[in-house]
C-alpha cells in the first residue's frame, strides 16, 4: 500500500465511522407525528411534537454551525501547498466535524430528511399546525404568537389574516403575543431602527443600526458555515461521472462558493419573500450617516445654546465645529467612509455632506441628489416602491368631460397621487349599469370563481366589458348597456390620465364591473374588512414598512380608479391608510357617479370598510404605462366596438371567446 496513504487512513476511516452517542430526535420524525396527531384531533400531542421539531430543527442547524466553524479553524486549508497536505486538511476537518456533531445530536444520517419537509420549514408551515391546536386547547396568547410567526412568511395567506385580527380582540391576548418566534436578529434589528429613525429618535435608531450590522456579519459566517456540507450538483449525472478526482473536489469547491455567494441574497430577503431587499447590506451605512449627523451632532449643537443651522453661517466658525466633530467623532467617520465605498454608485466623490465647509471632510462623499444641508431621505424608500421625482408627479390637470366636478385632491385626501370626483356618469347611467350588473355578473369572476375570496361575509361577484358585449351580442342584455360599460370606463381612463398629467398614454390593464353584497345572518359582530389593506402593485408588508415589487402582485399596474354605481347600503367605506395598514388617512363615502383615482403603489395603501347591509357596485378599473401589459380582453373587445360601430359585423360575425386569459 501507498505510505503516504497511511499517513491518513486511519483519519478518513474516523471520518465515516459513526458516533453512537444519539442524543437528539430528528426533527422530521417529530413533525410527522404532530401531523398525524392533527389529524387525530390529538392536539397535546400536536403542540409536544410540533414545538419538539422546531426546537430539534434549530439545534441541528446550530450543531452543524458550531462545529463546522471550529474544525475549519483547527484544520485550515490556507497552508496546503501541495495535495497530500491539502487532502490530510480536508479529511481531518471531515472527522472534526462528524465527531462533533455527532457528540451533539447523534449519528448525522438520522438529521437527513426530504426536501418536502425542508421547505415545510422554511415557509413555517409547522406554525400554522400550532396555530390551531393552541386554539384548540383554549391558549389564544400562544395561538397568536404561532400565527404571527406564520404570517409573516405568508402575508397573502387571508384567512390567517382574519385569524389574526380575531386575536387581537381576544381576552387575554395582549400586543406583546404578536411576536415573530423565527425573526432573524439581524432583520429584526434593522426594521426597528428603520421605525426609530422615521419617529426621529437618531441615538436609538444608531444603536439599533449598529447592532444589526454586528448581527448581520454573524449571520453571513452561520450561513457560509452552513454551505460547507454536502452539495448539489446541478445538471449532473454523477452516477456515471467520470471525471478525475481534482475536478470532482473543484465542482464541489465551485458549488460552496456559489452558495456562499447566495448567502448576501438570503440573508436581505425577508421570509416569504422572493426577492432581496435592494441594497440591504448598504442601507445600514446609509441610515447611520444621518442617524450620527442628526442625533449626535444635533446634541452638541443644542448643548451649545444654539438654534442657528451651521450652514447659515459662513467664515471659520463652521470649520471650527466640523473640525471639533471629526475629533470628537473620528471612529463613526470611518465608518461611514467604509459605507460610503460600500455604496458605490450613491455617491457623488469628493462633496462634503457632514458640514458646509467643502475644506474639512472632501474625502467623504454625499448621496446624489443632496445639496447642503437639505433633508435627504435614506435610499429604502426608493428601492421596492414605484417613487417619481417630485418634478414628475402632477396634477390637477383638465376634467375634459363637461360637469365633472374635484372633491378632493391630494392634499385634501393626505397622501400624494390621489383624487375624487364627483358626476363622472348620471343617476340613470349608474342605475342602468347596475341593472346590468344583476344580469351579467357572475360569482367569483375575476377571483378563480371564488365566491367570497375577500371575507367570507360578503358574496362578490363581477364581470369584464368583453363579456358584457358578448352577451349584448347574443341578445342577453341590452348592446347599449355593455356599450355603456365600455364607453364609461374608457371615459374613466382619459379622465384619470388628463388629471393626473401623464406624458405617456394610460392603457387599461384590467376593466371589471363588480358588486359586493353583505350576507344575511353572518353580520353580527364583524370585525373585518370587505377587502384587506393592500396595493395595487406590490405586497404590502406592514411591519417593515415596505412594499414589495414581486409576484404575486400586479407590478406592471401605474394608476387605479374605482367608480362607484349607488350608496343605498351600510358600510363599504374606501379608506387610504399609512404603511402600517392600521392609520387611515382617508375616508370615501361611495355614492353614484363618485371616482376614487390615485397611483397604484406603496404610497397609497387602501382597503374597504365591511358591507354589513345591501350590495355595493362599482366599475374597478387598473391601468398601466407599458403597452407591453394592456389588457387583453379590452383589445378583443375594442375589435368588437370597432367592428359594430363600422356594421361589418353583421356579416362577419364574433369571435370571442370568454375564457380568453389576460
Amino acid at each position: 500500500m501507498d505510505g503516504n496513504l497511511l499517513i491518513f487512513l486511519p483519519v478518513l476511516l474516523s471520518a465515516v465511522s459513526p458516533s453512537s452517542a444519539g442524543v437528539l430526535e430528528p426533527y422530521d420524525v417529530l413533525y410527522d407525528n404532530a401531523v398525524e396527531a392533527f389529524y387525530s384531533a390529538d392536539y397535546e400531542s400536536v403542540v409536544r411534537y410540533m414545538e419538539g421539531a422546531l426546537s430539534s430543527h434549530r439545534q441541528v442547524r446550530a450543531t452543524r454551525v458550531r462545529c463546522r466553524l471550529r474544525c475549519q479553524d483547527q484544520h485550515p486549508l490556507d497552508e496546503s501547498f501541495s495535495d497530500l497536505r491539502f487532502f490530510d486538511s480536508v479529511l481531518r476537518r471531515a472527522a472534526c466535524m462528524n465527531k462533533c456533531i455527532e457528540e451533539k445530536v447523534g449519528t448525522q444520517s438520522l438529521h437527513k430528511v426530504s426536501e418536502d419537509v425542508v421547505q415545510d420549514f422554511n415557509r413555517r408551515i409547522p406554525y400554522n399546525y400550532l396555530q390551531q391546536a393552541y386554539q384548540k386547547l383554549q391558549r389564544p396568547d400562544k395561538a397568536a404568537e404561532a400565527a404571527h410567526t406564520y404570517f409573516q412568511a405568508n402575508p397573502e395567506h387571508v384567512e390567517m389574516g382574519r385569524d389574526l385580527e380575531q386575536y387581537k380582540n381576544l381576552q387575554g391576548v395582549e400586543e406583546t403575543h404578536f411576536v415573530d418566534r423565527e425573526a432573524r436578529p439581524h432583520q429584526r434589528s434593522f426594521t426597528a431602527a428603520v421605525q426609530l429613525y422615521d419617529k426621529g429618535d437618531y441615538d436609538g435608531a444608531t444603536a439599533l443600526f449598529e447592532e444589526a450590522l454586528v448581527e448581520y456579519y454573524k449571520a453571513d459566517v452561520d450561513c457560509r458555515a452552513l454551505c460547507q456540507g454536502p452539495q448539489k450538483f446541478e445538471g449532473q449525472d454523477h452516477l456515471r461521472y467520470r471525471y478525475s478526482l481534482h475536478e470532482v473536489v473543484s465542482d464541489h469547491f465551485t458549488q460552496v462558493l456559489h452558495c456562499e455567494h447566495e448567502c448576501v441574497r438570503d440573508l436581505a430577503t425577508r421570509p416569504g419573500r422572493l426577492s432581496p431587499m435592494e441594497n440591504y447590506l448598504p442601507l445600514h451605512y446609509d441610515y447611520l450617516q444621518f442617524a450620527y449627523f442628526k442625533g449626535r451632532l444635533s446634541t452638541h449643537e443644542s448643548n451649545a445654546h444654539t438654534n442657528t443651522d451651521v450652514c447659515a453661517h459662513e467664515g471659520p466658525r463652521p470649520q471650527r465645529k466640523a473640525a471639533w466633530y471629526l475629533r470628537r467623532h473620528k471612529q463613526e467617520l470611518k465608518l461611514l467612509l467604509i459605507g460610503s465605498k460600500i455604496m458605490g454608485a450613491e455617491f457623488t466623490e469628493g462633496v462634503s455632506y457632514w458640514v458646509c465647509s467643502h475644506q474639512v471632510l472632501s474625502t467623504f462623499s454625499v448621496p446624489s441628489g443632496t445639496d447642503g444641508w437639505m433633508e435627504y431621505v435614506p435610499i429604502s424608500h426608493k428601492k421596492n416602491v414605484t417613487v417619481t421625482s417630485p418634478q414628475s408627479l402632477k396634477e390637477g390637470g383638465p376634467l375634459l368631460y363637461e360637469g365633472v366636478q374635484l372633491v378632493q385632491n391630494s392634499a385634501a385626501l393626505n397622501g400624494t397621487q390621489r383624487v375624487l370626483l364627483d358626476q363622472v356618469i348620471s343617476e340613470e347611467e349608474c342605475a342602468e349599469l347596475r341593472q346590468l350588473a344583476h344580469t351579467v355578473t357572475m360569482a367569483g369572476d375575476g377571483y378563480k370563481g371564488r365566491m367570497s375570496p375577500h371575507t367570507p361575509n360578503e358574496r362578490f361577484e363581477g364581470a369584464s366589458v368583453l363579456k358584457t358585449l358578448q352577451h349584448g351580442f347574443e341578445g342577453r342584455v341590452p348592446m347599449r348597456s355593455a356599450r355603456l360599460f365600455y364607453e364609461t370606463s374608457e371615459r374613466a381612463r382619459r379622465i384619470i390620465e388628463s388629471y393626473f398629467v401623464l406624458n405617456s398614454t394610460l392603457h387599461f390593464s384590467y376593466t371589471h364591473l363588480v358588486c359586493r353584497t353583505a350576507i344575511k345572518g353572518q353580520q353580527d359582530h364583524r370585525n373585518d374588512l370587505s377587502h384587506p389593506i393592500h396595493a395595487d402593485n406590490c405586497l404590502l408588508d406592514p411591519d417593515a414598512n415596505e412594499c414589495w415589487k414581486e409576484p404575486p402582485a400586479y407590478t406592471n399596474r401605474d394608476y387605479s380608479a374605482l367608480l362607484y354605481l349607488n350608496g343605498d347600503f351600510e358600510g363599504g367605506e374606501f379608506i387610504f391608510t399609512e404603511m402600517d395598514a392600521k392609520t387611515v388617512t382617508a375616508s370615501v363615502k361611495p355614492k353614484c357617479g363618485r371616482m376614487v383615482g390615485f397611483s397604484s403603489g406603496g404610497e397609497n395603501p387602501h382597503g374597504v370598510k365591511a358591507v354589513t347591509s345591501g350590495q355595493r357596485c362599482a366599475v374597478a378599473l387598473w391601468f398601466t404605462l407599458n403597452p407591453l401589459y394592456r389588457e387583453l380582453e379590452r383589445l378583443q373587445a375594442d375589435e368588437v366596438v370597432q367592428a359594430l360601430d363600422t356594421q361589418h359585423v353583421f356579416g362577419q360575425g364574433l369571435n370571442i371567446n370568454p375564457k380568453d386569459e389576460l
